[in-house]
């Protein structure tokens, strides 16, 4: 029996901040696992000053200016901004979110897209802990810390799934509009806040295991204050939802 056909369009969002040495490669690869998927991949770049736009520029010669969108803003102003920067601009009835320092492999998307589509789920999200998922190039002190928030949020706030904090996901985009606009956390919080009014909301999640890969070009950007706001928005998360 053959797989009906997909005619979804999916918009792919990735926001930006000097990942020059990443992005040509994250388009490339993207366009290598997915070939035969309608999607465009919406580029939001929080004004690089290491020439994160020019190369993007360069790949809309290459892929065409349909495929590769690139939606600036003129400086640095929060991970979840970006989503409802680049969602304004998604003309796909899928939203798929991940990162552009190739810690989230295209591989991948196959997968996510082929859950959806057998479940109806209105949120696929990657996830890191469960079997057949990882994380790979990360010392233990981070990977216990990484463990310990997601331990910390599903002890105080049940969400239903299994990783709070990946940022690998491919939502309905009538669903992403209706999380984001009841979500008021800022940075990497954010994608905790969203999975878990998604989950208050009733909405079908459903979970890929995927092998999350540190950064290969470039520094990492979590640091002291993110676990600072990350707790301070646990508690948040606690008493309002």
């Amino acid at each position: 029996m053959s797989q009906p056909r997909n005619t979804n369009l999916y918009s792919i969002i990735v926001p930006t901040y000097n990942e020059r040495l990443n992005i040509a490669l994250i388009v490339y690869l993207v366009f290598k696992h997915i070939p035969d998927i309608n999607f465009e991949i919406i580029i939001v770049d929080d004004g690089s000053p290491d020439g994160t736009q020019d190369i993007v520029k360069q790949l809309q010669q290459v892929y065409g200016e349909d495929r590769i969108l690139l939606r600036p803003r003129p400086r640095k102003l929060g991970l979840g901004t970006a989503y409802i920067h680049g969602l304004k601009h998604a003309s796909g009835n899928f939203v798929i979110i991940m990162d552009a320092d190739l810690s989230h492999h295209p591989k991948y998307l196959p997968q996510f897209i082929k859950k959806q589509m057998e479940t109806g789920a209105s949120i696929v999200t990657g996830t890191r802990y469960v079997t057949g998922g990882g994380v790979h190039g990360w010392t233990l002190m981070r990977k216990l810390t990484s463990r310990g928030a997601n331990v910390l949020a599903h002890t105080l706030l049940w969400p239903g799934v299994s990783d709070l904090t990946g940022s690998f996901r491919l939502y309905k985009k009538s669903v992403l509009e209706d999380i984001i606009s009841s979500c008021v956390s800022k940075g990497y919080v954010f994608q905790m806040e969203m999975i878990v009014r998604a989950s208050r909301k009733g909405y079908h999640i459903e979970e890929v295991p995927i092998t999350f890969v540190d950064r290969v070009y470039g520094s990492s950007k979590l640091g002291g204050s993110e676990i600072v706001e990350y707790l301070k928005g646990l508690v948040y998360l606690l008493f309002t939802t």
